[in-house]
């Protein structure tokens, strides 16, 4: 009866310690991933012009675009698009945008424009436009 009991603790003991080793873990994450995904938190939101505080200079033009892809799907984001012009804001080194506006153009509107690759790839888009600036003194 013991060699039974020896004989199965051991098997038990065999089988959990071949099963939790050798292990490698392989995920998605990348720091340059993460880097971009955050990266429109360093870039501040300002009103307008005269809100910047400091010295500044204008770095560019800046855009950021939401698609809905098909009719049943949720409608064009606002804020993903102004998220996407933060991030290329701070591809540009710049760390404060100002919106001019975002334009929502519906299915009728890309119709007109059927020549565009977002006509073909969207049922409707928003695209959100600003000026990216660099400030100085900004933290």
């Amino acid at each position: 009866m013991k060699y039974h009991i020896a004989l199965a603790v051991l098997t038990i003991t065999t089988f959990l310690t071949s099963c939790s080793s050798n292990y490698v873990v392989s995920t998605n994450f990348d720091k340059e991933n993460i880097d971009q995904y955050f990266s429109a938190s360093n870039v501040e939101i300002y009103n307008k012009e005269g809100d910047l505080p400091g010295p500044y200079k204008f770095v560019s033009l800046v855009e950021g675009q939401d698609c809905q892809s098909m009719p049943h799907q949720a409608e064009p984001d606002k804020i993903n698009a102004r998220t996407q012009a933060r991030q290329q804001a701070h591809q540009l080194d710049a760390n404060a945008v100002v919106f001019s506006g975002c334009a929502l153009l519906d299915n009728e509107k890309l119709a007109k424009i059927n020549a565009s690759n977002d006509a073909k790839q969207c049922h409707a888009i928003i695209i959100c436009y600003a000026r990216a600036f660099k400030i100085n003194d900004l933290k």
